[in-house]
């Protein structure tokens, strides 16, 4: 894939960090497909659709306000038109504590957007 579509997966994940670190769901929301499936570093559940995502962020965000989300280290690969984007996370819970992880979404290709259609995060242990 080209370095253009590179530069659009990587500048979709650092919107999304934006967004949570704003609490503004919608912008949270917005790179994930309505078949959205994903595991979450902290609840055991599957999480299918956006209904249930929406509702795991508004846990996070409710328990912590002031929770903050960065990425480091990401990568991107490619097999025919889908997109693999993997990279170290940090979640800031206030008061100085932090976790620390490692998260991939998957991204399929719908035209001439690309939308997370599953997401698996885990802690560093």
């Amino acid at each position: 894939m080209s370095k253009s579509v590179r530069r659009q997966i990587l500048q979709l994940e650092r919107e999304q960090a934006r967004a949570i670190n704003r609490g503004e769901l919608p912008g949270a929301l917005r790179m994930f497909d309505r078949g959205f499936v994903g595991f979450s570093s902290t609840r055991h559940k599957r999480i299918c659709g956006l209904s249930a995502l929406r509702k795991t962020f508004q846990y996070y965000l409710k328990r912590s306000p002031k929770m903050t989300y960065h990425i480091e280290q990401p990568h991107v690969d490619f097999s025919g038109s889908t997109a693999i984007a993997t990279f170290y996370w940090t979640v800031g819970l206030g008061r100085g504590r932090k976790i620390h992880g490692r998260g991939t979404h998957v991204f399929s290709e719908h035209g001439k957007s690309w939308r997370v259609v599953h997401e698996h995060f885990s802690r560093a242990h």
